[in-house]
């Protein structure tokens, strides 16, 4: 996991040198779950022998964000993460949501296509997805990452979930013919798929030493707010007040 979090901590690094400024780039089942509340995704059991009886879950309207160590919050308090604070701000402006944290540090999105059922269990109305930093460290094929994004959304949206994809760099040291097929892929995407696009997940924040954490590319408690803000204005015409009013699906 370690190795994981330097080898992306390169990566945005190296980024930030050639980019002056700044770099251009969620299930447990819960019952009861105040209103903006969030839930850490938990992997059920490894077989039906496993399983004990569990509480009704939730039918609550869902938010789940699908990610890696940024949206898992890595080195931040669990209220401090971005999906945290996309909690407290529908619990502020007055939406009857649940928040599912669905980050896995270190995750490819063939780990998160991998999870994705169960991580879209429950009432979710909308998925947020933050996945394929880990793809461009290792330097995965680009066509790969598109294929799981694709399967991702296309298996979200026949389910009628509303989709946010957010773009994330690949390093440079792969080559700039890398670099510029892999930003292509999250905009290709979006556009096929016609889904909410936010080009770059760390806008404003990636580079900035002051927004980062001591390994200089997770961000910190501001850092996670300016990721929020970001977020927010993407997902907020997709969600409606008294969601929960309505029927669930």
């Amino acid at each position: 996991m370690g190795a994981s979090y330097n080898i992306m901590s390169q990566v945005l690094m190296s980024r930030a040198a050639s980019i002056p400024v700044v770099l251009v780039a969620l299930i447990g089942a819960a019952c009861g779950q105040p209103e903006g509340a969030v839930v850490e995704a938990k992997r059920p059991a490894a077989s039906a022998t496993d399983r004990t009886p569990t509480a009704k879950p939730s039918t609550s309207p869902r938010i789940v964000f699908l990610g890696d160590s940024l949206t898992a919050g890595y080195g931040l308090a669990k209220e401090e993460s971005v999906p945290s604070l996309i909690g407290s701000r529908l619990r502020t402006e007055g939406y009857d949501y649940e928040v599912v944290n669905a980050g896995v540090s270190g995750d490819t999105s063939a780990g998160g296509l991998s999870r994705l059922d169960w991580s879209l269990e429950g009432n979710v109305r909308v998925l947020v997805i933050e996945l394929g930093g880990n793809d461009g460290l290792r330097g995965l094929p680009v066509e790969n990452l598109k294929q799981n994004l694709t399967a991702i959304i296309t298996r979200a949206k026949q389910r009628g979930i509303k989709v946010v994809l957010t773009g994330m760099e690949a390093p440079p040291n792969f080559g700039a013919a890398y670099t510029a097929e892999f930003r292509r892929v999250y905009r290709d995407v979006a556009k096929d798929h016609d889904v909410t696009f936010v080009p770059f997940f760390l806008e404003g924040v990636a580079g900035n030493p002051a927004l980062n954490i001591a390994d200089g590319i997770h961000p910190n408690a501001e850092g996670a707010r300016i990721v929020e803000r970001t977020i927010w204005r993407a997902l907020e015409p997709l969600i409606e007040k008294n969601a929960g009013r309505s029927a669930t699906r």
